[in-house]
């Protein structure tokens, strides 16, 4: 069961719904999108489609990313691999909420998924553990974060077919982990997580 419904639209309101994608990824950056939409105003099936971008198939994505993109206002930020090795990995997906929601421009709360708050914003912001299914904004920043990203990891992984990017998207599967050990890692591997890849 999916976690909105179009007749409760009014009872959601209106915010910057804030999520990442490729945080426990071995490789490539994280990926974060912030989107803003009034709920009631959303066409009712685009509504109660979101969910956690993890509970959907790459299909569902994909048709909900471009709907998301044009019924409400988005803005993405990365955090690469190089700032991941520099400055952490939470460090650098706070750092990317940040700098997607002031892209956005627009005076609103935001809502962000997890336990941490981006630092360095002038707007009130509140934290949601599990919040891609209790707040709808976050639930479509999920999605758009995680087609952006899976779309980036495609396209490395044509220059990089060893590490099968195109199935994993960066992630320590075992055929990920068999292609670090045998080849050694790329340029867009993280550093920092090397210990965890062996």
């Amino acid at each position: 069961m999916r976690p909105f419904e179009a007749r409760h639209a009014a009872r959601y309101p209106v915010l910057i719904g804030c999520d990442e994608v490729g945080r426990g990824a071995l490789c490539g950056p994280v990926i974060v999108a912030a989107v803003h939409f009034d709920p009631a105003a959303l066409p009712p099936d685009l509504l109660e489609a979101l969910d956690d971008s993890k509970r959907l198939d790459a299909a569902t994505r994909e048709r909900l990313a471009p709907r998301i993109m044009e019924a409400g206002r988005v803005a993405l930020a990365g955090g690469s691999r190089d700032l991941i090795d520099r400055i952490n990995v939470r460090a650098a997906t706070l750092d990317a909420m940040r700098r997607a929601v002031m892209r956005l421009g627009i005076d609103a709360t935001v809502a962000v998924d997890g336990r941490d708050v981006p630092p360095g914003l002038s707007l009130p912001c509140r934290a949601f553990v599990g919040g891609d299914r209790l707040v709808p904004q976050i639930a479509a920043s999920s999605i758009v974060a995680k087609v952006v990203r899976d779309r980036l990891m495609r396209a490395l992984a044509r220059r990089h077919p060893a590490y099968a990017w195109e199935r994993n998207v960066g992630y320590g599967t075992a055929a990920h982990r068999a292609a670090m050990a045998s080849l050694g890692v790329t340029r867009h591997h993280r550093l920092s997580f090397k210990s965890r890849a062996s």
